[in-house]
């Protein structure tokens, strides 16, 4: 559950920032920036200590791994085929360089600016606010094609959307058992990644 609800939560946010940025909700914009934040922290953290299929060892692949897997043209396992699971890396990527970027930004009157943009000069704050315009692009694209390759496996009668929302998938009687992080994990790396987005959202200062 903590996967998937960090999961719709980002893809919700993400349609929520787009929209109060094109109509001039900066502080809405901001807010839900922080929101953000707070869950990529939170991602990472259970990357690296969350349940099985959720770490990133257990989906990261080499190139040969990669490139072996898109010429089989297999399905795949449990959790995230060796493509798919870079493809996962690079959109927590680009959300991560989104935000940071955000941080910094200063809107043109110099009104509206990011929590860490004391730290730079209008003009560099008015680059990285280009850079943040010119980085939702790339984001897009990534999310394109995220969306074709679930539609593609869709095609293939492989539905990823459904146990993406309930969380339930049918498995082969021979597939291995999978091994969930206790909720206490879930309570700790949200406290981190709350009091963490916390201290960035007010400028470093507690």
């Amino acid at each position: 559950m903590p996967t998937r609800l960090v999961h719709w939560l980002i893809a919700g946010l993400v349609v929520f920032s787009w929209w109060s940025a094109t109509h001039d909700h900066l502080s809405w914009h901001r807010l839900s920036g922080y929101l953000v934040l707070g869950l990529l922290i939170f991602r990472v953290i259970w990357g690296v200590a969350g349940s099985e299929t959720a770490r990133f060892s257990h989906f990261l692949r080499g190139p040969r791994a990669v490139l072996a897997y898109a010429r089989s043209g297999a399905q795949g396992g449990i959790g995230h085929n060796p493509l798919g699971g870079w493809s996962i890396v690079a959109m927590l990527a680009m959300l991560i360089v989104q935000v940071g970027l955000g941080l910094f930004s200063v809107d043109e009157d110099g009104l509206e600016a990011g929590p860490l943009s004391k730290f730079v000069d209008f003009d560099t704050g008015r680059a990285i606010a280009h850079l943040h315009h010119l980085g939702f692009t790339v984001l897009l694209g990534l999310i394109a094609l995220h969306l074709l390759a679930v539609a593609a496996y869709a095609l293939r009668g492989r539905h990823l959307t459904v146990p993406m929302i309930t969380g339930r998938a049918t498995l082969s009687p021979d597939a291995p058992a999978l091994r969930f992080a206790g909720p206490w994990r879930v309570v700790v790396a949200a406290a981190v990644a709350a009091g963490v987005a916390w201290f960035v959202a007010r400028g470093l200062r507690l």
